[in-house]
């Protein structure tokens, strides 16, 4: 009876010692089908990324890579078509690559003039004596002189893309006013380059760049963006 009991007590162990077995395999085997399903779909939404700006799956491998690099530490959050086209060493590459970028910010910043125009009605409609607003062309800005601008803006704000966008499809010249630089010399330039400022204009002084220094707060009303005009009796804003 003692002997049987001690072959039952062996058997038990095999058995346990089998079961236990079979359960690590199938931990091990279920933890490689969720890695499996992972990487699979982190393919999938890399692939649907460089789909979504015309880049192929290997241009938007070398983008993130940049990214996690100097280029994501001098200019953070900074588009794939400009970091690709800034970075690159072929001068066909930069062209194909500017001509993605002027494609895809002529769409957005159709899609958000569209917007602005609304918003512009909107306030005309709901608060007509708030603020005097021209309606005269896309940038909202009569044509009726040449006085300069000032335009004040943001990071990370769409409105004040749009309204840059504008402003200087204009041709007008304007003083540009980055709110929230902290007097950083370096983050007004890394703003200018990712929002394609033209040089020549900067040069020329057509177009200024400038830190805010706390003037928004005293003309611009709590609107962002906002345009200041120039004129005979001083500074009045002319659009928001």
């Amino acid at each position: 009876m003692k002997t049987i009991s001690r072959g039952f007590f062996f058997c038990l162990l095999l058995v346990s010692g089998a079961a236990s077995a079979e359960v690590a395999n199938s931990s091990t085997s279920n933890s490689a089908t969720l890695q499996t399903l992972q990487e699979k779909s982190t393919q999938l939404q890399s692939r649907q990324s460089a789909q979504q700006w015309g880049l192929s799956d290997t241009e938007w491998q070398k983008y993130q890579q940049l990214m996690q690099g100097k280029r994501g530490v001098q200019s953070p959050g900074l588009d794939p078509l400009t970091t690709l086209g800034v970075e690159s060493d072929s001068s066909s590459e930069r062209r194909r690559l500017a001509e993605l970028w002027v494609k895809e910010e002529y769409q957005r910043t159709e899609k958000e003039l569209a917007f602005q125009r609304e918003v512009n009605a909107a306030w005309s409609r709901l608060y007509p004596n708030a603020l005097s607003v021209n309606m005269g062309n896309a940038a909202g800005i009569a044509h009726d002189s040449s006085d300069r601008l000032a335009l004040f803006v943001r990071e990370n704000c769409a409105r004040c893309d749009a309204r840059l966008a504008a402003v200087l499809a204009d041709n007008r010249p304007v003083d540009i006013y980055l709110v929230g630089s902290d007097g950083k010399d370096d983050t007004v330039r890394q703003w200018a380059v990712s929002h394609n400022i033209p040089v020549d204009r900067v040069r020329s002084r057509q177009v200024t760049l400038n830190h805010d220094r706390g003037l928004w707060l005293q003309y611009g009303q709590g609107q962002m963006p906002v345009i200041l005009q120039q004129g005979e009796n001083g500074w009045h804003i002319a659009a928001f």
